[in-house]
């Protein structure tokens, strides 16, 4: 196996795992997002630029999704302490 079908098999690990620890905590969903940029990097990297732009948009929403459950989570946490 060559140094880009490693980097992609980690990236596309590293996606499912997170994935599937997404509701333990916030930290996994931002985890989830940048490992979908590196999808992204492999796609375009691969020459498959159509998966590139797959896991570029992914890595968005999923780093909206972060963001949303953070201030979720900020909000939850400010209100227990007054």
């Amino acid at each position: 196996m060559d140094s880009l079908t490693l980097f992609g098999l980690f990236s596309v690990t590293a996606m499912l795992v997170f994935y599937a620890l997404e509701h333990k905590s916030h930290w996994f969903i931002l985890a989830f997002a940048l490992a979908c940029v590196l999808g992204s990097i492999y796609g375009f990297l691969q020459g498959a630029w159509p998966f590139g732009l797959v896991e570029a948009v992914w890595s968005i929403i999923a780093a909206r999704r972060w963001w949303i459950a953070a201030m979720g989570h900020q909000t939850r946490k400010g209100s227990r302490n007054k």
